[in-house]
């Protein structure tokens, strides 16, 4: 095994010392060139410093870039999984990739260095498997997440916009008064809401900002409401009475949820009874009597 992790230190090693002599050898001849004609050398002070460690990161990020992804088509799967779990920067897809190339590498030499498992070679290998796989999981984890909080919350919300829009205001303002009254109570969908309200002031249509809503969220829920927001608004009916049926039919739906987890129970419980807790007890209970049955018998016998 020693032998295994002194190759892999070994190839390692070659293979960054290529990478630095290919991708800065204008460095490293500049400082050959200051070496041998120490003439043209600069006296360094913290503002040159700071300037070529500035050039040394640049150089790093631009490398960098040229293993992410750069079409819009490899891209899109990892933004729209990045905007559903709320990120929506610019720089996110790049920062995703870095924690997906820097994890395995930190993971690995955790392990070589703190000599857990005694530096296994298959653990070193799930190390890189887990820090590679690790923040797909997590950001799955985050975009259910926030999922569930969407679908939890936005019964309230259509309450408020029917409240907004009963008391004489347009459902654009509604929108921009319910994302800013419940920035508090419901933080996820307040933030969506002002993306919608912005994207209206900024001249997009009703209908395609509600439509960019269901796309971000990815949830069941918002779809149909702008469905049957984009309905109410083609056939002119009262979007009032849509957002409250729609709200009712919300509140029906999460009942019958718990109604159905509560069926569920029972069966859910038989497994833990019958492998768990009926052992338990049948020592418990029988235990003392197979014991004086036991000593009976060995009283009977022994004599």
């Amino acid at each position: 095994m020693g032998v295994a992790v002194a190759a892999f230190f070994a190839i390692f090693l070659l293979i960054a010392s290529a990478g630095l002599l290919i991708f800065y050898r204008e460095t490293i001849q500049a400082r050959i060139t200051a070496a041998i004609n120490p003439q043209v050398k600069q006296q360094k002070n913290l503002k040159t410093t700071l300037i070529d460690t500035r050039e040394v990161l640049e150089g790093v990020v631009e490398r960098f870039e040229k293993v992410v992804p750069k079409s819009e088509a490899e891209q899109s799967v990892v933004k729209e999984r990045l905007v559903r779990a709320g990120f929506r920067e610019d720089s996110a897809v790049k920062t995703f990739y870095g924690v997906k190339f820097m994890m395995p590498v930190l993971l690995a030499g955790a392990v070589l260095i703190s000599g857990i498992g005694g530096r296994s070679f298959f653990l070193i290998i799930a190390c890189l498997g887990v820090g590679f796989l690790g923040p797909d999981f997590i950001l799955g984890k985050m975009i259910s997440d926030r999922q569930a909080k969407i679908r939890r919350g936005l019964p309230d919300v259509l309450d408020m916009l029917v409240i907004c829009v009963e008391a004489g205001l347009s459902l654009d303002q509604a929108t921009a008064r319910t994302a800013e009254e419940l920035r508090n109570a419901q933080p996820v969908l307040s933030d969506e809401l002002g993306v919608v309200a912005l994207e209206q002031r900024a001249g997009s249509v009703r209908s395609d900002a509600w439509k960019h809503l269901a796309d971000r969220t990815g949830v069941d829920v918002v779809r149909n409401l702008v469905s049957m927001l984009i309905q109410s608004e083609q056939f002119g009916t009262s979007v009032a009475k849509t957002l409250r049926v729609h709200s009712d039919t919300l509140r029906t739906k999460r009942i019958q949820e718990v109604e159905e987890k509560a069926a569920k129970l029972s069966v859910k419980l038989l497994f833990p009874l019958v492998f768990f807790i009926f052992p338990s007890l049948f020592v418990v209970v029988l235990g003392p009597a197979v014991i004086m049955m036991m000593d009976s018998f060995k009283t009977m016998f022994g004599h």
